[in-house]
């Protein structure tokens, strides 16, 4: 076996262990905490510190993947320490608001959340650090290892939430911060270490460029937002028209939504490592022929996981989390169509960072956005989580519609691929799909 193919498969390993760890996470909490209205405000508490993380969240991960591949290629190691150098303070600054903005949230809250709020404040700041941490180890290309230390991460944060979560839901909450700390701590560590295996050079100004890095930092945290509005401040819409214990619910029927997201995060993070060397080098033919396998791929894996979802869905969860929340199988069945169809365009964010234009990912990301918002609260006052689970379910839709008629349209500038690079390529495909479905 090669050396990348076990280097994938260490990746998928990673991922989908951590996968495993969430959801028994989410499952200890449903389990732990004494009553649904308990959970209730523990998932109020989550997407609301999601949403206030994201939203003030720049995004510099993206621009550092993006142009610390185009100076590691052209050596230029004075400006990847120039841009490392302000990718941690952009990071730091987003993770300040977001821990602001929960304070602020903390001080108009019900008295049940206002502890948990004040604790969660401190999440931000791991959470964000810790993505930055692992900016080196994909420049190495040893997303393996970045995968590892993400499994680390969720390891902990399921032990946190198991063990507080038996005493209360500030306690959980703690868990929570507890776990993220010692988890950016690791990986800091060995993202320190891999950055220094860079030849060192003094620190340079960016030049010509900064303003082009700027635009992308601006753009992806403009996407990372508006993209928190669909995922965190939905579900808050949500509990506001319904109530804790629909966002409850709305949170357990998530798990296909996860799972299927996990499915495809070992391919993800590979293009994102990949696709970006490979842009940054020409080979625009092979990423685009990579993005049209990996898509039809998904569709067949779809067609294969779907009806056995629906048809055992309530199964499922009166095994996985309890026969409390069997009345969450409506909008659970509903969310395993939205995740089969964002499963099949899940290269988008990592080929919008690969091809440089995060703007896509703004325009998709705000329609989806838009339709979500749009329809959450009318359905979700009706039918609840299930209500809420059929806008998400549209909003997917229209994402996928408008990402496949974004690619259909760009031609590659290199010209026709090279035969052999494209055998090459087609087999490690090949050789992950065997990987993966094993």
């Amino acid at each position: 076996m090669s050396r990348l193919l076990v280097r994938r498969s260490a990746t998928a390993l990673g991922i989908y262990s951590s996968f495993l760890f969430g959801i028994l996470g989410t499952i200890a909490a449903t389990r732990e905490l004494p009553t649904r209205h308990a959970v209730g405000v523990y998932t109020t508490v989550f997407f609301a510190t999601g949403f206030l993380q994201s939203f003030f969240d720049l995004s510099a991960e993206e621009a550092l993947v993006k142009y610390g591949f185009r100076y590691v290629t052209r050596e230029e190691w004075g400006r990847l320490a120039g841009l490392f150098r302000a990718g941690m303070r952009a990071k730091l600054a987003g993770s300040v608001l977001g821990a602001v903005g929960l304070l602020v949230f903390a001080a108009f809250a019900r008295h049940e959340l206002v502890v948990p709020l004040l604790l969660a404040a401190g999440i931000p700041l791991g959470q964000s650090l810790e993505g930055f941490a692992g900016i080196p180890l994909y420049l190495h290309g040893r997303y393996d290892v970045r995968a590892a230390f993400q499994s680390w991460s969720m390891l902990l944060r399921m032990t946190g939430i198991a063990v507080g979560a038996h005493f209360g839901v500030a306690e959980a909450i703690a868990g929570v911060l507890a776990a993220q700390l010692l988890a950016t701590a690791s990986i800091g560590v060995a993202g320190r270490r891999a950055f220094r295996r860079f030849p060192a050079a003094a620190r340079e100004p960016l030049g010509a460029d900064r303003r082009e890095v700027l635009r992308f930092v601006g753009q992806s945290s403009i996407s990372t937002g508006v993209l928190s509005l669909r995922a965190y401040l939905a579900p808050l819409l949500l509990v506001s028209v319904a109530g804790g214990v629909q966002g409850a619910l709305f949170k357990i029927a998530q798990a296909p939504q996860t799972f299927f997201g996990t499915l495809s995060a070992p391919f993800r993070m590979v293009l994102l490592t990949e696709q970006t060397s490979d842009w940054e080098r020409g080979r625009q033919a092979v990423v685009l022929r990579g993005v049209r396998r990996y898509t039809l791929a998904a569709f067949a894996l779809s067609c294969a996981a779907v009806p056995p979802l629906e048809i055992w869905m309530p199964d499922l969860i009166r095994v996985v989390n309890g026969a409390r929340w069997v009345d969450a199988s409506s909008a659970a069945r509903l969310f395993v169509g939205a995740a089969a169809v964002q499963l099949v365009v899940g290269w988008s964010k990592s080929f919008a960072v690969s091809i440089g234009r995060p703007d896509l990912r703004v325009r998709t990301n705000g329609l989806e956005a838009l339709v979500v918002l749009v329809l959450v609260v009318p359905l979700g006052a009706l039918w609840g989580a299930t209500g809420a689970a059929g806008a998400m379910l549209a909003g997917s839709c229209v994402y996928a519609v408008a990402w496949l008629a974004i690619v259909a349209r760009i031609v590659p500038e290199d010209g026709a691929p090279d035969p052999a690079a494209e055998a090459g390529a087609e087999a490690e495909i090949e050789a992950e799909v065997g990987v993966l479905a094993r």
